[in-house]
């Protein structure tokens, strides 16, 4: 089970809010936020911004594509590219370039993703059933 702290924003203080309330990992904070009205529950009882939530929950979403680290996601999200459906709907080609300018501006990974990477990745996202509902 991957720990909440793992997703980007997510740190100790945000995960005890969260753990308080029972949700202690990565996929129970996907499976009750999924939904407007869960994320809704969710910024209620934690006093965090639903804003906020859903920003961790489309982290969480794109966590689920193997290969796409914390690093990996906030190098997407800068490329415009913060949900498995935006992934899905991308040209890999294009989403690479993209990628490689925005880490030349910004220095976010050591290592770029080789171009087979974003491939796999655009393709693994066409195949996922949605998860979030907005």
């Amino acid at each position: 089970m991957t720990k909440l702290v793992s997703v980007e924003g997510i740190g100790e203080t945000y995960a005890a809010k969260l753990e308080a309330i029972g949700v202690s990992t990565v996929a129970q904070l996907l499976e009750q936020g999924a939904k407007p009205s869960g994320r809704k529950m969710l910024a209620e009882k934690t006093a965090i911004s639903s804003k906020l939530i859903l920003k961790w929950i489309n982290r969480a979403d794109l966590s689920r594509i193997k290969g796409v680290s914390t690093q990996y996601a906030d190098l997407l999200e800068s490329a415009g590219v913060d949900t498995v459906p935006e992934l899905a709907q991308r040209n890999a080609d294009n989403l690479h370039t993209k990628m490689v300018e925005v880490n030349a501006a910004k220095s976010l990974v050591r290592q770029l993703p080789p171009l087979s990477a974003v491939e796999d990745w655009v393709a693994q996202a066409k195949l996922l059933p949605r998860a979030i509902e907005y």
